[in-house]
């Protein structure tokens, strides 16, 4: 069927792609990820765009905890994803250099990470998305999760609405959305919902193809 994924936690979807692509995980070899640059993750249409200078932002910062720079970059362009998240450490593990990614706390070593995150919107709103969708699933809550970061098998309990003939028809409660994040990610259908004021602007997102349970 196909799900809907509400723009209040449809960032996560994006966060996984984005946990794939650290280089944490790349240099540990436990990424579904890790043969994918320079290879499509995404439609063609997508980007998605790392600004940690954008002004106003919560995740904003000049440098990295690392005291290097920051800049805009592409992290995902046109469909195609262009690089890692990296620090020095993790760069010189892997033969790179550093994307000025470093985020470090008061009692732990810097680490890769993003910040400030924008997801290429599209034209149609989420209303249009569910009247597209006809017979599918809208989620606006999850329940748990069971993510394989290795093979990026996808399954998680959530609550919503039942879409039947285009039309919110009633209230779901405690089923199971299931999928490969490899090809959800290949599905996805943004509308124009996004909140720009947030550090992760990531609109309401339709998947196609997951096998749902319990609905």
């Amino acid at each position: 069927f196909p799900v809907l994924f509400d723009e209040r936690i449809a960032a996560g979807l994006i966060g996984h792609l984005l946990s794939a692509i650290n280089g944490a995980a790349i240099v540990r070899g436990a990424s579904w990820a890790r043969d994918l640059l320079g290879k499509p993750v995404l439609p063609g249409s997508l980007s998605v765009i790392e600004d940690p200078l954008r002004p106003w932002v919560s995740g904003s910062r000049p440098f990295d905890g690392e005291g290097l720079p920051v800049a805009r970059r592409a992290i995902v362009e046109n469909g195609v994803l262009t690089g890692w998240t990296l620090d020095l450490g993790t760069a010189r593990k892997l033969g790179m250099k550093s994307t000025g990614s470093a985020s470090r706390g008061v009692s732990s070593p810097p680490s890769p990470s993003v910040s400030n995150i924008a997801l290429t919107q599209g034209s149609a709103s989420r209303d249009d998305l569910i009247a597209a969708m006809g017979r599918g699933l809208l989620v606006t809550s999850f329940l748990g999760a069971s993510v394989n970061p290795t093979t990026g098998d996808y399954s998680r309990g959530a609550s919503g609405f039942w879409v039947e003939g285009g039309r919110i028809a009633y209230p779901v409660n405690e089923c199971t959305i299931a999928g490969n994040l490899r090809d959800m990610l290949m599905r996805i259908t943004p509308a124009n919902d996004a909140r720009a004021h947030l550090s992760h602007v990531v609109p309401s997102l339709l998947v196609e193809g997951l096998t749902v349970a319990g609905a």
